[in-house]
């Protein structure tokens, strides 16, 4: 939810324009600073900035998020095989229209990839099915290598194909590459026409007519956060990478009916969850993707909407109903600004409220009042050694 100034909005962030008052609240009654997600030189994706969150080196843990996506949708991978998230796109004249084919429901992504099985898959390269656009492609056999260069499509909008197809970053990477390389092409072969793909051109509605293979890896080894911290978790997300991500960290996943991942999810919902699970785990992590998705869209209206949703129909919910004791932290995983539609690699705005602490005199949760707050600029673990009182 974090961004830049915008001068639709007369110099000042979404964030800033949006009516949030729960944030606010905890703001002023708790202390606020700044986080770096993404280490320098690092993608700038959620996995890395989620890694980061939780006090794991993305240097040493991101392999990509393929692999957590696997984790998520009970995929067991081997030592040998890599695994990459694959989106349905949309494609208009041979250039990125956007990553998600229109936010294309999971009921019609499901048919047009068993479609993709059928025609593209075998043995050796397994289609999965997932939510919405995302899915998963597993390459198996123990001849494949992760360390293929490939462009998230979110990064890539507006831009031809064949300038942004996967690269290999070594020698023996280059039979990948050419077979990702063929995987796309060959994509828009089986989807163009496809049945789903005809009534969604008639509807009006962007066709999803080409797969996008991206971020490649294999199987991590992560130390639990139990065995870390002490601390027994749970994740609540609509999106398979955080759920994957909380899966090795050793956190359990708890589902909610309704959650989106957009901004039609099931917020209610997400903060009932939490406050029954506050009754059994020590620690609950509550995961909203619908203001990156707005960004992504460039949509500026819509990003306040659910800026403001997240504020009194989680938040707000959540305060209502909660221990006072409990210590509770709102941050953005890394900012998604509307002017680029993708993410980038600033610190985002934290606050974390602790009725044991004294407030540091922030009175708004944005990004320029919490860099004023006490605990400045945050790395590495600093964040979440912070929040668990663990330094």
């Amino acid at each position: 939810m974090a961004d830049y100034p915008l001068d639709e909005l007369g110099g000042r962030t979404p964030l800033q324009v949006a009516n949030t008052p729960n944030m606010d609240e905890l703001a002023k009654k708790g202390e606020c600073g700044r986080l770096i997600t993404i280490p320098q030189g690092m993608s700038t994706g959620s996995a890395v900035a989620n890694l980061s969150i939780l006090g794991y080196n993305p240097r040493v843990y991101f392999q990509g998020r393929g692999v957590l996506e696997a984790a998520s949708m009970g995929v067991k991978l081997g030592p040998e095989d890599v695994a990459l998230r694959c989106n349905t796109i949309c494609v208009e004249d041979s250039r990125i229209k956007n990553h998600s084919a229109g936010h294309i429901a999971t009921e019609e992504a499901r048919e047009l990839i068993k479609t993709i099985k059928d025609k593209l898959g075998s043995e050796d390269i397994v289609f999965y099915p997932g939510v919405s656009y995302r899915h998963l492609l597993v390459l198996r056999g123990g001849r494949f290598s992760a360390s293929v260069e490939c462009t998230p499509p979110h990064d890539a909008l507006g831009v031809p194909v064949r300038e942004v197809l996967p690269r290999a970053k070594e020698k023996e990477a280059e039979e990948t590459a050419n077979l990702l390389s063929k995987v796309i092409f060959d994509s828009k072969d089986v989807l163009e026409d496809h049945p789903i793909n005809l009534i969604r051109e008639k509807q009006g509605r962007d066709k999803a007519n080409m797969l996008w293979p991206w971020s490649p890896g294999k199987k991590p080894r992560m130390r639990k956060f139990q065995e870390r911290f002490g601390i027994k978790g749970a994740v609540i997300s609509a999106v398979d990478l955080i759920r994957g991500l909380g899966i090795y960290a050793g956190f359990d996943v708890i589902k909610v009916k309704g959650a989106t991942g957009l901004y039609n999810t099931n917020y209610e919902g997400k903060a009932d969850v939490c406050l029954k699970a506050l009754k059994e785990y020590d620690l609950v992590w509550v995961h909203v993707e619908a203001s990156d998705e707005a960004s992504h869209q460039g949509d500026i209206d819509l990003k306040i909407k659910t800026i403001e949703y997240f504020d009194k129909r989680l938040v707000g919910r959540v305060l209502e109903k909660i221990d006072e004791n409990t210590r509770i932290a709102v941050l953005p995983d890394h900012l998604t600004p509307i002017k680029v539609r993708t993410h980038v690699a600033e610190a985002v705005p934290f606050l974390i409220y602790n009725s044991e602490k004294a407030p540091d005199g922030v009175n708004r949760f944005d990004e320029f009042s919490c860099a004023e707050g006490s605990f400045g600029l945050l790395q590495g673990d600093d964040f979440i050694k912070t929040f668990l009182e663990k330094a």
